[in-house]
């Protein structure tokens, strides 16, 4: 049945050639009785229309590439990641279109790439994960070319270009304030890099809490860190140092290291020190203590930025569209309650 073409099609269905084109294209212009049957004759046979073809038909490749500012090697180490291709990865495959993933780890890597993505028809459009204040470059240089362009994460200028994320701020904010609420004054905070907006807006969260419930801020209370584990365990011997009753980690993967390096001084969470960390990560859960979080569903970060790219590739990138998702603050054990239990926002 691989041999089968559109005339055999068309022959088998009682219909013309164009019409068997229309319908493998998806035109709009298709009786559903007509739809129905040439579907139902490409199910019974096999038949796979030629890719090459379909692409100078619809004047696209069904293919979308995932820019991501990240090495090959942090990509398969940090634990946010298996779970935001996963949700892009199904979405793609429920759509129908073909993932191409850029890792950019250099600006020479940035100017390849954006040559490759530009310079040929092989994308209807791109995700851009931002990662720091440069990728502003890639974004604005897709928008000078007019190329379709989701960003994942609240871009530096983002009124001219759609996005996908959460309320950082309202996020970190919620997280803090319920660690007052607790009782602890003193309440550290390990940000994520300060390049990056969400390392920006968690950070100004954690500030925003503390300052509206009359908690004087102490600089030395705040170390900047990289969203790792490592970087979260560096951090905490640091601000082990000034005494901290509490901590708020940017990330769960720097709550975890955090951990490890309270506990390696001899002191307990959260009898000694408590920790909430950020995104809800399966790493949560797997150690002996399990982890307060702030939940953003990872997931669907992906999924719905590659819904909204198909949308705007489908119907026009304007007006710029932008998605916020909701958050959830999870109470485990390490902010000083035993129970499970959650708080929305």
């Amino acid at each position: 049945m691989s041999n089968l073409t559109l005339e055999d099609i068309a022959k088998k269905s009682g219909v013309s050639r164009s019409t068997v084109s229309r319908v493998v294209n998806d035109h709009q212009n298709i009786s559903d009785a007509v739809r129905t049957r040439v579907l139902q004759v490409i199910k019974e046979t096999g038949y796979r229309p030629n890719a090459a073809a379909r692409t100078l038909a619809s004047q696209r490749s069904h293919m979308i590439g995932l820019v991501l500012p990240q090495t090959v090697s942090s990509l398969f180490t940090d634990p946010f990641y298996p779970q935001f291709l996963k949700g892009i990865s199904l979405a793609c495959n429920q759509h129908d279109y073909t993932l191409a993933l850029f890792l950019v780890s250099s600006e020479e890597d940035e100017h390849k790439i954006l040559t490759r993505i530009t310079n040929t028809s092989l994308l209807d459009g791109v995700l851009v994960q931002v990662g720091h204040q440069g990728d502003q470059r890639i974004i604005g240089h897709l928008i000078d070319v007019g190329m379709p362009q989701v960003v994942i994460g609240r871009p530096v200028q983002s009124d001219n270009v759609s996005f996908v994320d959460i309320d950082n701020i309202t996020a970190a904010y919620n997280a803090v304030t319920y660690m007052v609420r607790m009782g602890y004054n003193r309440i550290a905070a390990i940000t994520g890099p300060l390049k990056s907006t969400a390392g920006i807006d968690r950070r100004d969260g954690y500030i925003k809490a503390l300052v509206e419930r009359g908690i004087k801020f102490d600089p030395k209370l705040i170390v900047e860190g990289d969203f790792t584990e490592q970087g979260g365990n560096l951090a905490m011997q640091s601000l082990l140092n000034h005494r901290p009753d509490a901590v708020f980690a940017a990330s769960d993967a720097m709550a975890v290291g955090a951990i490890r390096a309270i506990q390696g001084i001899g002191l307990n969470v959260p009898e000694d020190i408590a920790v909430v960390g950020f995104d809800d990560i399966p790493i949560s859960t797997l150690s002996d203590v399990q982890l307060t979080t702030v939940r953003q569903p990872v997931n669907r970060l992906g999924s719905n930025a590659v819904e909204l790219l198909i949308d705007l590739i489908e119907h026009g990138t304007q007006p710029p569209r932008h998605i916020i998702l909701n958050s959830q603050l999870v109470v485990r054990s390490t902010c000083g309650l035993q129970s499970t239990g959650s708080v929305g926002h």
